[in-house]
C-alpha cells in the first residue's frame, strides 16, 4: 500500500457489503493505486442512527486530516442509484435505509454538499475497477462477474457500462437469468453450492472446503462444482455471444479457486470464448474501490 499522499488529489470512495463497509482514499489519475484504506463490520439490521454512524465510520476516520472533495458510494441494490435512495425489498439487510435520501444523510456525516455525494452499483464498481487497473486491462468490449453469496455482473464497452439493449441481460444483471426454469442462483452461489454438497454427501462445508475437496479429487465435491459451473458458463454462453465480449473478468469469494473453478466454466463457455479471453481477477477486494473512484472522475451522476 502506497502511503505518501503530499501530491495526490484522491476522493473518497466506499465500498459497502452486507456486513462490512471499506472506506478508501484513491486518485482517480491513478485508481489502480488505493492510498489508504480503512474497513470495518456493520450490522445490516441495526437501527437507522447507528447503521449510518457504522457506514461512515471508516470513512470519517480517514478524513479527519485531510478532507477530500467527495465520495462515491458502491451499493448493492436494490438501489436507485441516481436518487440516492432504496427500496431493499427481496433482501434481509439494510431495511432501516428503505425509502431514507441516503445521499443526503452520508453528506451530513461525511461533512460535504449532497451533490458531492455519488453512488455506483458495487458489481459495477467492481468491473470498472478490473478494467482500469486489473484483468480488464482497457479490454474494449467486457464482461465482469463476481460469484459470492450471488452473482454480480458489469458489461462494459471502454470501461463504461452498458446496461440496457439486446445484447445484455435484463439491466445488464445476469443473476436474472435462469437454469432449468430456476434463478441462476439457485445453481450457482455459495449457498447453492452449499446445499448440493450436503444433499449429496450428508455433510455440511464450506465453499472453500468443497473447492479444497475438488481439488483433491472427491468426487462428490468435483461433481458438485463441475455441475454448477457449467451451467453458470452454459447460461452466460449467448449474452457472451451477443455482446461479442473480447474479455470475461471473473471475480469474488468463489473464483479465488480459479484452478477447479476455471474448467468447468470454461467447459460451460463452449465456442463464445474463442474470441475472448477468460481470467480471473486482479484486484480482488480492492476493484471497486478504484472503480468508484473511475465513477468519480467521468460522471457529475451515475444511473443504473
Amino acid at each position: 500500500m502506497t502511503t505518501d499522499q503530499t501530491e495526490r488529489a484522491p476522493v473518497g470512495v466506499m465500498d459497502v457489503g452486507g456486513s462490512h463497509v471499506t472506506a478508501a482514499l484513491v486518485d482517480p489519475a491513478a485508481p489502480g493505486d488505493v492510498l489508504v484504506e480503512r474497513g470495518a463490520e456493520i450490522d445490516p439490521h441495526a437501527p437507522l442512527d447507528v447503521l449510518l454512524d457504522q457506514l461512515t465510520g471508516p470513512a470519517r476516520a480517514l478524513t479527519t486530516a485531510r478532507p477530500v472533495p467527495g465520495w462515491t458510494v458502491a451499493m448493492p441494490g436494490p438501489f436507485d442509484y441516481r436518487a440516492g435512495t432504496g427500496t431493499f425489498a427481496g433482501v434481509d439487510k439494510f431495511q432501516s435505509l428503505a425509502g431514507i435520501d441516503l445521499r443526503g444523510a452520508l453528506a451530513e456525516r461525511l461533512a460535504v454538499s449532497p451533490d458531492a455525494v455519488r453512488f455506483c452499483n458495487d458489481a459495477v464498481a467492481y468491473g470498472i475497477g478490473e478494467w482500469a487497473a486489473g484483468a480488464g486491462t482497457h479490454a474494449h468490449r467486457t464482461i465482469c462477474i463476481t460469484l459470492g453469496t450471488g452473482v454480480g455482473s458489469a458489461f462494459l464497452v471502454d470501461g463504461v457500462e452498458v446496461s440496457t439493449g439486446s445484447t445484455v441481460p435484463e439491466e445488464g444483471e445476469v443473476h436474472r437469468l435462469t437454469i432449468d426454469g430456476r434463478p441462476l442462483e439457485d445453481t450457482f452461489s455459495s449457498p447453492a453450492l452449499r446445499r448440493d454438497q450436503l444433499r449429496r454427501s450428508g455433510r455440511t462445508s464450506s465453499v472453500e472446503e468443497i473447492c479444497a475437496l475438488a481439488r483433491a479429487v472427491d468426487d462428490i465435491a468435483r461433481d458438485v462444482l463441475d455441475t454448477a459451473a457449467s451451467a453458470l458458463g452454459a447460461a452466460l454462453r449467448p449474452w457472451v455471444e451477443r455482446f461479442r465480449a473480447d474479455r470475461i473478468v471473473v471475480g469474488g469469494s468463489i473464483a479465488r479457486s480459479w484452478d477447479v473453478v476455471a474448467p468447468p466454466l470454461r467447459d460451460g463457455l463452449g465456442r463464445s470464448t474463442e474470441h475472448a479471453l477468460v481470467v480471473p481477477a486482479a484486484l480482488g477486494a480492492r476493484a471497486p474501490l478504484s472503480g468508484a473512484a473511475v465513477v468519480w472522475q467521468r460522471h457529475p451522476d451515475v444511473s443504473r
